[in-house]
């Protein structure tokens, strides 16, 4: 429909309130104080589809990106501010932050296919804040001979020695890769942590990975990857090395936590988002993974490291909803990490039955 909402917390109901009507399939979005009035701005890429409605026939003029003006001490339901950003045929995923420098907001946007061929190489781009940041951002190509099939970005603090900037896991048919800009060379530095699910191409025409993130251990806050592979895929895997090694030069070990049943007639699986963060509090990373269905491989599956460095985890099953995607925050305010989610109900993919938008509480 186009729309994009947000919900506020009116203790003990939450109030949806709409933000913006009339936009070509939104898709990928992430926020940042962009005016630096105080209030959390969108930002956003749409218009991704040709008219086939599907990711093999990206719009030619598709990909573009805006953020949306926060109004600030808002009643709800009033219209916010649209400003463009930039554009790139197939733009799917982005991120908000500093990557390559402090001063201004840069824009991190991987497309997910080419105008010409579904895995040919991506142009990376990245879009930095102008004098004026209602007009249109400057546009740089950083890399577009080393991506294909990108299906997730992840943004990283704190990953980079001695330096504030922030960098980026990426999830594609390479497999699991990590950006970042090296401050000293001024060149952007990948390191490849694994190459993903390879053995199921010949049935799903899929290979790599479709989504990943990084969980601390104590003092090591590069400690292992977890990736659900390959795209839209079923197969649940993590990355482990000796800790304290950094990741730059560590030797990764794959071992695969849990299979999700058999690819359907389309060649895919459940899975489709992870996200890690220290949910009980005892200063160590625990992980969830969202499954979009059907049941039983649908909800969301909580895993904790119990020794990291050889793949050992804990796991249970901590909802049974249709998910898409994982929203972490401390959303009631008691100082302890809750997770929020969203169904999965998308055309010519998968459609749950009962998507729903929900929040998990931590109570214990």
């Amino acid at each position: 429909m186009g729309e994009i909402y947000w919900y506020k917390n009116e203790s003990p109901k939450w109030t949806r309130n709409l933000a913006l009507q009339g936009m070509k399939m939104p898709i990928g979005m992430d926020f940042a104080d962009i005016t630096g009035d105080g209030f959390a701005d969108i930002v956003i890429c749409y218009d991704l589809y040709g008219a086939k409605g599907r990711i093999d026939d990206p719009a030619p003029l598709g990909g573009k990106i805006d953020w949306l003006e926060n109004p600030g001490n808002n009643p709800g339901n009033i219209q916010w501010k649209r400003h463009y950003i930039g554009q790139e045929v197939g733009m799917h995923r982005l991120r908000v932050g500093h990557f390559s420098q402090s001063d201004k907001w840069e824009v991190f946007g991987a497309p997910i296919v080419g105008l010409n061929d579904v895995f040919e190489c991506l142009p990376i781009a990245l879009f930095t804040e102008p004098e004026d940041v209602r007009k249109e951002w400057e546009k740089e190509i950083i890399d577009s001979s080393t991506f294909r099939f990108i299906h997730e970005v992840e943004k990283l603090a704190g990953k980079i020695s001695s330096s504030p900037l922030e960098s980026l896991l990426i999830a594609s048919d390479e497999g699991v890769t990590w950006m970042y800009f090296e401050e000293k060379s001024k060149n952007w530095k990948k390191v490849k942590i694994g190459s993903g699910e390879l053995t199921q191409f010949s049935k799903t025409g899929f290979k790599g990975a479709g989504n990943a993130n990084v969980g601390s251990i104590g003092d090591d806050n590069f400690a292992y990857v977890v990736s659900v592979e390959p795209f839209h895929g079923n197969t649940l895997a993590v990355y482990c090395k000796p800790h304290g090694v950094p990741p730059q030069v560590a030797t990764w070990k794959r071992i695969i936590l849990d299979v999700f049943g058999d690819p359907n007639e389309l060649g895919e699986g459940p899975c489709h988002h992870v996200v890690c963060a220290d949910f009980d509090g005892d200063g160590d990373d625990e992980f969830l993974v969202a499954l979009r269905g059907p049941y039983p491989w649908q909800g969301v599956f909580y895993y904790k490291a119990i020794d990291a460095e050889n793949g050992q985890f804990l796991k249970w099953r901590v909802s049974s909803e249709s998910t898409a995607r994982i929203s972490v925050g401390d959303f009631t305010g008691n100082g302890k990490l809750d997770f929020a989610t969203i169904g999965y109900k998308v055309k010519h993919y998968y459609e749950a039955e009962d998507a729903k938008v929900m929040l998990f509480v931590n109570e214990f």
